[in-house]
């Protein structure tokens, strides 16, 4: 599988705003302008219902709407849409921050039951997740888990993996105020590079990408997150096929337990050429 490499971003007004603070060093106070991230909510609408609302940085919507409908079940592929637009008011112009996701009709009926329950409990913040999932053997009893002998991974190129992914955080250089997601190769490639307030969305933005550009699954890449790694990113790699993941930090424990039923290597505190791999070591060589 080949993937584009796209994975610079540009600093722009609607991802970065310039405030002004007082800095102080020591006793000396002055006044100077810095940049902090933007966040905005976003709405998804599916065949123009509300289903969610996403507190999101600006940029690469149409991933992030696709990402977070395949992770949550919404759509089991990217055939399953029709169409990713603006949403539109009642006088026919443009809403800021809202997209309609319009289904295939055969998907259509399927998926309504789904959006009647959504609706009620999808107001979803940065940090959420995937909000109310149920346990690590439902997941498993649909998704199967990954093949642990089909890849092979270096230890230089893990080292590596940290370094690239900080290189190329153009948004978070000028801001500090941003998660980062990146897909590699498994020799250690950039593929792909998504920042955003919300580690979930970073990720639900990069599988948004194989979707639309149909480089799904990521079966033989490896996702780096630049905080901690939970049970939600653990499921989200799961399903795009991605059979390892590195962190800045630390995993949770419901994350190791699942990354170890799903087949996948999960790695820990990546810094300094250290690690900890806690599950699946036996990809690593």
């Amino acid at each position: 599988m080949t993937i584009q490499s796209f994975w610079r971003s540009s600093l722009d007004p609607e991802r970065v705003m310039n405030v002004q603070v007082t800095h102080w060093k020591e006793y000396i106070q002055e006044q100077l302008e810095d940049h902090v991230t933007v966040e905005e909510p976003f709405e998804v609408r599916v065949n123009h219902r509300s289903l969610a609302v996403i507190m999101r940085t600006p940029g690469h919507d149409s991933e992030l709407a696709m990402g977070f409908l395949f992770t949550e079940r919404v759509i089991q592929q990217a055939e399953d849409v029709r169409s990713i637009e603006e949403a539109m008011d009642v006088d026919g112009l443009p809403l800021a921050n809202v997209v309609n996701v319009d289904l295939h009709p055969k998907k259509q009926q399927s998926s309504f039951t789904q959006v009647d329950l959504f609706e009620r409990r999808f107001a979803v913040s940065a940090s959420c997740g995937l909000c109310g999932k149920n346990s690590i053997d439902d997941l498993m009893l649909t998704v199967p888990p990954l093949k642990v002998e089909d890849l092979s991974i270096t230890i230089s190129c893990i080292y590596e993996l940290t370094r690239q992914l900080r290189f190329g955080q153009d948004v978070f250089t000028h801001t500090g105020g941003l998660h980062a997601a990146g897909l590699f190769t498994s020799t250690g490639e950039l593929c792909l590079l998504r920042e955003d307030v919300g580690r979930y969305n970073a990720v639900d933005k990069i599988i948004g990408y194989g979707l639309l550009h149909n480089t799904l699954p990521y079966s033989r890449h490896i996702l780096v997150v630049s905080g901690r790694t939970s049970y939600e990113i653990i499921q989200k790699a799961l399903l795009a096929r991605i059979p390892c993941i590195a962190a800045i930090s630390a995993p949770s424990s419901l994350a190791v337990e699942l990354a170890d039923q799903a087949g996948i290597t999960l790695i820990g505190f990546l810094r300094d050429h250290t690690m900890n791999v806690y599950t699946h070591p036996e990809r690593i060589v």
